[in-house]
């Protein structure tokens, strides 16, 4: 298997396994930054058997002060809501949104973090299931609960890699990606956070030039082309509050790239004092 073909499945393919009865665990993360609650949307229409994960409050833990706006849920917290959604042991999983993939590879991200090794993002989420033949379900969905078990109770030091503020402040990487949008980035802008900019020395790569037009991640040799040049045996990414860095650190594990990520990215280090100025 490819490393692509471990990080992501193809609608067809998924319309495939459900219909030979090799049903994954469905999880629906939608979230968009102008729409955080998307379990309205998830009622309207939704994978059939899929069950609706809040990024929020299930894939974040706002009790954890200090650590950006959405700081990692502890693995503790991820095994019981896995439970609930019914997700059991060895069971592969498959994770999927509607906007930008960001819900769906921060799910996956969480997900690995904590010690699950078969989850795959749905390539271009719920309108690539639908552009595929797939049918919708509407309403809530109930399902038994699971037994999966969660390997690392504390994500920050799971299974895959991250970043504190002093790691960033002291260089650990070689190569600090900022996955924000460009305009973000170069601080002419500022939606969300109280100062504008960037972490010094980092390089800005949108987490939406990794997706095609219908929000599809680019083919191998696109991604490639991507990030050449690109020092990526150190990497590490950010972006506002590590939701879609994780679309970035999603691409380059489809390449077979192990980056690291920064949870708790922009928001945390422009709020901590005397970082707050550094990226003008």
């Amino acid at each position: 298997m490819s490393p692509r073909e471990t990080v992501l499945i193809d609608p067809h393919d998924l319309r495939r396994r459900i219909g030979a009865g090799d049903c994954p665990a469905l999880l629906d993360v939608r979230w968009r930054l102008d729409q955080p609650d998307g379990h309205a949307a998830y009622l309207q229409g939704h994978l059939p058997g899929a069950v609706y994960v809040s990024l929020e409050q299930e894939l974040s833990d706002h009790a954890r002060g200090g650590l950006g706006r959405h700081p990692l849920p502890t693995g503790e917290a991820i095994q019981a809501a896995a439970r609930r959604w019914g997700i059991r042991r060895g069971q592969p999983v498959v994770v999927y949104d509607d906007w930008n993939r960001a819900g769906s590879c921060r799910a996956w991200w969480v997900l690995t973090a904590a010690g699950l090794t078969d989850v795959r993002i749905l390539d271009g989420g719920l309108s690539g299931w639908t552009a595929a033949g797939g049918d919708l379900q509407t309403g809530p969905v109930q399902v038994p609960g699971g037994d999966v078990a969660v390997y690392h109770p504390d994500l920050y030091t799971g299974a895959r890699p991250t970043l504190t503020a002093a790691d960033v402040e002291a260089s650990r990487v070689d190569t600090l990606l900022d996955a924000r949008a460009g305009e973000r980035f170069r601080g002419e802008v500022e939606p969300v956070d109280p100062v504008a900019g960037h972490i010094p020395g980092a390089g800005n790569l949108p987490s939406t030039s990794m997706l095609d037009a219908d929000g599809r991640f680019l083919p191998p040799a696109d991604l490639a082309a991507l990030v050449q040049g690109l020092d990526l045996a150190s990497a590490g990414v950010y972006c506002g509050s590590g939701v879609t860095a994780s679309v970035v650190v999603a691409g380059l594990s489809a390449l077979g790239v192990d980056a690291a990520l920064f949870p708790g990215s922009w928001s945390q280090w422009s709020g901590e004092g005397r970082r707050a100025q550094q990226g003008n």
